[in-house]
């Protein structure tokens, strides 16, 4: 069982005899009474988002959650096959598997979650190399914003890069915020 005060940010807990992961956690205090916990909840098998409020008498079962190798194959009108390491194949919706889910390539190593031995969500690396693909020309104007330009990446996905990015460069990108990292050289 998980105390008050260990409700942490990335935590798994079970509500409902499901796992939820706490994506944002604000410990707030009123006046004179206690203070509580204003929690944002990930279900990892849904992917819906709700709202929950802990109060320091309460305490939450801890999910049982493994991780395990697999390998991202292909994705299709909203489905996501993928492959564990017995090749065994497996599909996930875009729900479960999140915004991640545009900067999946053929044949990219992630880590499958599984929760009371079924398959419930993946993990892919926080940063990831993906070629671009398309690249708008960029315009040189005033400088009192930072000069970037959306390009395309090979996967579909669209970000902001800065000027010097061209066609046919590899970037590193971060996962978790979507954002430009720095360019790969070979």
């Amino acid at each position: 069982m998980s105390s008050y005060s260990e409700l942490t940010r990335g935590k798994i807990i079970v509500i409902n005899d499901q796992p939820y992961e706490i994506v944002e956690a604000l410990s707030t205090f009123k006046g004179r009474g206690h203070s509580y916990l204003q929690m944002k909840l990930r279900n990892l098998i849904n992917g819906s988002v709700i709202s929950k409020s802990a109060q320091p008498r309460d305490s939450f079962e801890e999910a049982e959650v493994e991780e395990q190798e697999a390998k991202f194959i292909f994705g299709n009108k909203g489905k996501y096959t993928f492959s564990d390491n017995k090749n065994k194949r497996f599909e996930l919706t875009e729900e479960q598997v999140g915004d991640k889910v545009k900067f999946l390539k053929a044949n990219q190593e992630v880590k499958t979650m599984l929760f009371n031995d079924k398959i419930i969500n993946v993990i892919i690396p926080i940063k990831v190399q993906l070629k671009v693909t398309e690249v708008p020309p960029g315009v040189k104007g005033d400088r009192a914003q930072s000069g970037t330009k959306l390009v395309t990446l090979e996967t579909g996905a669209k970000i902001d890069a800065p000027l010097f990015v061209n066609e046919d460069d590899i970037i590193e990108i971060n996962t978790e915020s979507g954002t430009y990292t720095r360019r790969v050289n070979e």
